[in-house]
């Protein structure tokens, strides 16, 4: 299943009636709403973890904001006049060996790629991040339903596992 729907929100049509619109359709009218290369990078990064993760849930939160969702929140998707921002919410716990972070870097937990106009990103190692937030997302929650399978065994007095 690709893009999961969530988070219904009422919004207005061109008619100005009010309709039920999925996070979905809100980050594609989004995209259309900005019209320029910001559209075409949150588009495309769009497209990049939909690839890494066909079954990846969208949602809108924060009054405007694209989300991108396995087991936890991946990333958000941010525009602002000169920069798209991806934000990873598990940034700091995941190698970056192609460097692909440049923002938030202080930050104890989150990472953040901002892309600017005319800026290029490695989609291989884009998607390579996008499978670690999501591993690191699917391990937290295993570990939370105690299900954690990295744990070793203990072994009691006879050297044994029990």
């Amino acid at each position: 299943m690709t893009g999961r729907l969530m988070d219904r929100k009422a919004v207005k049509n061109p008619k100005g009636e009010s309709a039920s619109a999925s996070a979905s359709e809100l980050i594609s009218a989004r995209i259309a709403e900005l019209g320029d290369w910001r559209g075409k990078v949150l588009a495309r990064t769009r497209a990049l973890i939909k690839a890494a993760d066909p079954d990846v849930v969208e949602e809108w939160k924060w009054m405007g904001t694209p989300v991108w969702s396995h087991d936890g929140i991946i990333c958000t998707g941010e525009s602002y006049k000169s920069v798209v921002k991806l934000t990873f919410a598990k940034g700091a716990s995941l190698t970056d060996p192609a460097g692909l972070f440049n923002s938030s870097l202080g930050g104890n937990v989150r990472r953040a790629i901002d892309i600017r106009e005319g800026e290029s990103i490695d989609e291989a190692a884009f998607k390579a991040l996008v499978r670690e937030a999501i591993a690191v997302n699917t391990r937290a929650g295993a570990k939370k339903r105690g299900k954690d399978t990295a744990e070793p065994a203990r072994k009691g007095r006879t050297g044994r596992a029990k």
